[in-house]
């Protein structure tokens, strides 16, 4: 079976992970700091502040945000539920806005008429989260001047977007954020077995954010609660949760983090000989912004819907993992129960009814390449 997705580990990244092992710091030591300071320089962010998984760190950016109950926030139905449960995590209202068809990203025309709609209403968002689908990041300056205007902050979800570019500015520079958020699991574009990474450039935001992710707990004597009663001393200053990464996932980051160019300049050729190998087919591909450069996390196909099923088991029993990126969120039957449905979002769905993602990581070969084509192309027939 060729995986849809699969981490690219070698000898540089056994022997960091084995270094940490011999070393007198497993978790909480210098490993950790060494990571956060690589991507916030590789990103041009002023603070990096990693996680145990990038849902954590969604999680995270709400608690630094102060969200909570009587709140709204907006996010894209085309995403992993993590995007949407970040915010039911702090008590507040979750809502969506439907996508463009063509980038597969929030719609601009949609958010903003949906802002509109919103003013009106008296319930204006207090958060927005864009999500990075496939790589290939959203309409940040049109986003950003919207949420704006109406008093919103937005957290960049950059799961799938680790090396992606928007007029030509790292994702993760925050320009157009408040926080952009990483994914570091073993199918995206690189690895620490699981992990996430928060980049900021709100000095507070980032205190804040460093405090809930270790139990709320401070050994700053100007943060606590009268004096210290010595060196050993603590003090829980907050509620906050264990998100901690470990010094085992960072060393494997750090690694990874090196060959970044690397990975990205595979995925951005085998997204192009794709587009080739396709352009023959009865498949429709995602429109490319030519103001940004995908990380190209994944590689989307969209088939006519009443061939979806057949597709996908026919690519399945040729020994290609192909896979579906995603169930549109207000679709889950948790999420039904809030009293969402059907037809809320005909886009996303639309999309969701035709949507294959074929196989794309770095050690995809040519022949793989090849052999995923040809078992579409017989799928097709």
């Amino acid at each position: 079976m060729i995986p849809y997705g699969r981490q690219h580990i070698d000898d540089t990244d056994i022997a960091a992970v084995c270094e940490v092992l011999r070393s007198d710091w497993l978790t909480q030591g210098p490993a950790i700091p060494r990571f956060e300071a690589a991507l916030a320089e590789l990103c041009g962010a002023r603070h990096a502040l990693a996680a145990n998984n990038a849902t954590a760190a969604l999680h995270l950016a709400c608690l630094a945000l102060e969200i909570g109950p009587g709140d709204l926030v907006w996010t894209s139905p085309n995403t992993f539920v993590a995007s949407a449960n970040c915010a039911r995590y702090c008590g507040a209202d979750v809502d969506f806005v439907d996508i463009d068809s063509a980038t597969l990203n929030i719609s601009v025309a949609r958010l903003a008429a949906k802002f509109e709609q919103a003013e009106r209403l008296g319930r204006l968002p207090k958060l927005l989260i864009p999500v990075h689908f496939a790589g290939q990041p959203c309409a940040m300056a049109e986003i950003a001047a919207l949420a704006r205007r109406y008093g919103c902050r937005i957290v960049e979800d950059a799961s799938h977007a680790v090396g992606a570019r928007y007029r030509n500015v790292p994702i993760g520079a925050c320009t157009h954020s408040d926080i952009a958020v990483f994914s570091f699991h073993p199918v995206k574009i690189i690895t620490t077995g699981e992990g996430g990474m928060l980049l900021t450039n709100d000095d507070r935001l980032a205190e804040k954010i460093a405090l809930f992710r270790s139990h709320g707990i401070t050994r700053d004597p100007a943060a606590m609660s009268g004096a210290s009663e010595g060196a050993w001393y603590y003090q829980q200053i907050a509620l906050g949760y264990n998100y901690r990464m470990t010094d085992l996932q960072a060393a494997l980051g750090t690694s990874q983090l090196q060959r970044l160019p690397a990975f990205l300049s595979r995925r951005i050729a085998l997204a192009r000989r794709y587009g080739e190998l396709l352009a023959h087919l009865p498949v429709t591909l995602a429109a490319q912004s030519s103001e940004s450069v995908s990380a190209w996390h994944l590689f989307v196909i969209r088939v006519a819907a009443q061939r979806r099923r057949q597709v996908f088991d026919d690519m399945r029993a040729a020994g290609i993992g192909v896979n579906v990126h995603y169930i549109p969120v207000h679709l889950q039957p948790d999420y039904r129960r809030l009293g969402f449905a059907p037809g809320d979002f005909p886009e996303a769905e639309r999309y969701y009814s035709e949507a294959i993602t074929l196989p794309l990581h770095p050690g995809l070969t040519e022949a793989e390449q090849d052999a995923i084509v040809a078992a579409l192309e017989r799928a097709l027939q």
